[in-house]
């Protein structure tokens, strides 16, 4: 127990350590590199290099150098990431983010592999039940991970400082037009507090590899589940065809505005929100302590709501999410931001938290219990249409105002909860009355991990 609590671990804190440095700066990426819309279309093609990763490398990866190898080489990605905004250029961004997009997927699966496998491993010898041990590993990796937010951000403001602020005319739903360059109220920090930050993160992902490398065990399967795995490794084109074979459940397809909408929003609040409202009328350095504030709410109420949700039902919660996404939405195409309403800079990303919290953890339920027999195809299809989501939110950033953008944010939510009613009907039609062994399978797959 004391050699596996040491490896979830070092994978905690090596993942803290390489999405504080990665976090901050996604963050900051419309922000800094604002001219021709270098920032965003950098996240553009690097969700979109994920999307590609994700149907065929992890298998592969993990088949080929096993969890501790591909999580330290997919950690590298990351770092190629930050050195690239070292002189940030068409030339150097976007290659790097096509790398860090390329080996996001397979760390992410050998992460989940590895805690998993561990997980089951110490259940077998224990004699106890190995979803139990698996939901324990996966708390203690999240209540570690989930605090990167803050301070990855937290670093940023404290770098960057004060700043001075100009005109505020063109913030917030009106600002001018989002692909002219030097149109925010705020001054751009110097170079050499763009380089300290970027020297911190870059430390940052460095020490990640070296933790991994040096404190995580090479971790492997028995025998006999070891040659199954390699027997079944899918194909590329096997897993690439499972993928999409999945939306002839017409339950998934219903699906898709929903998962789509979880990555326009989460795009909409790091790309759109951080700068046409706050780097805009605040200052740059108050986008760490924003993002912050949408952390530390978010990471609250997942835990909260993965608590409350056997009690209260998934319905509810997803009509609490929509409401007060709607209500974010309507407010910010009427507010008029200025550097004297303070607060309000804080309101919304603590109410944009609290609502992505029930996407994220709701949403995710979702699949798990409507899926059961097909969990890999239909999380294949929810990393897809949620990476989709980003790669159009980052897309169109530059050549659309905030205000048609908060529109298209509206009318995909009303799409998606329209969509996501109906298979809410088609489900109660099919089973009227859920027995108790489902029901106390999906308190299980809610339970916050």
């Amino acid at each position: 127990m004391e050699r596996n609590l040491k490896n979830v671990l070092v994978i905690s804190f090596g993942f803290l350590l390489l999405f504080t440095a990665y976090g901050g700066l996604q963050n900051l990426q419309s922000s800094l590199h604002s001219e021709e819309g270098l920032g965003v279309a950098s996240l553009s093609v690097l969700y979109a290099a994920l999307i590609l990763s994700s149907m065929f490398l992890p298998p592969i990866l993990i088949k080929k150098l096993g969890c501790k190898w591909t999580i330290a080489g997919s950690m590298c990605c990351y770092i190629a990431f930050s050195l690239g905004n070292f002189h940030a250029s068409w030339y150097t961004l976007i290659p790097t983010s096509v790398i860090l997009g390329i080996g996001g997927a397979p760390l992410w699966s050998a992460k989940c592999t590895y805690l998993t496998i561990a997980g089951n491993s110490y259940a077998e010898k224990a004699g106890k039940n190995g979803k139990d041990i698996i939901n324990q590993y996966f708390g203690v990796f999240f209540l570690i991970f989930q605090s990167s937010g803050i301070w990855g951000n937290l670093i940023s403001s404290l770098v960057f400082g004060q700043a001075s602020t100009k005109d505020v005319a063109c913030c917030g739903a009106h600002d001018c037009m989002t692909n002219t360059t030097n149109t925010t109220g705020s001054a751009e920090p110097s170079n050499s507090l763009i380089y300290i930050l970027l020297g911190i993160y870059t430390g940052n992902g460095v020490l990640a590899v070296l933790l991994i490398v040096a404190f995580l065990d090479q971790i492997k399967s028995n025998q006999a589940e070891t040659e199954k795995e390699i027997l079944e490794t899918p194909s590329f084109w096997s897993t690439f065809l499972a993928t999409f074979q999945h939306l002839k459940d017409k339950r998934q397809c219903l699906l898709i505005p929903l998962t789509i909408y979880s990555g326009l929003e989460q795009g909409f609040l790091s790309g759109d929100y951080t700068k046409a409202y706050v780097t805009c009328a605040l200052g740059i350095h108050y986008v760490g302590y924003v993002m912050i504030c949408f952390s530390a709410v978010n990471s609250f109420c997942s835990l909260l709501f993965g608590k409350i949700s056997q009690f209260t039902g998934r319905k509810l919660l997803f009509a609490l999410a929509a409401v007060t996404n709607t209500a974010c939405i309507i407010a910010l195409l009427l507010w008029k931001p200025h550097a004297k309403q303070l607060a309000v800079f804080f309101i919304f990303p603590a109410l944009w938290g609290l609502s992505d919290a029930i996407w994220q953890t709701q949403t995710n339920g979702l699949y798990g219990i409507l899926f059961e027999k097909h969990k890999e195809a239909a999380f294949a299809n929810y990393r897809l249409w949620e990476s989709l989501g980003f790669v159009i939110s980052f897309g169109y950033s530059t050549k659309l105002q905030i205000y048609v953008k908060l529109y298209i944010l509206l009318s995909t939510l009303v799409l998606c909860m329209v969509m996501y009613g109906a298979v809410e009907y088609l489900e109660a039609k099919s089973s009227p009355g859920t027995p108790p062994a489902t029901k106390k399978e999906e308190e299980q797959i809610l339970k916050p991990v």
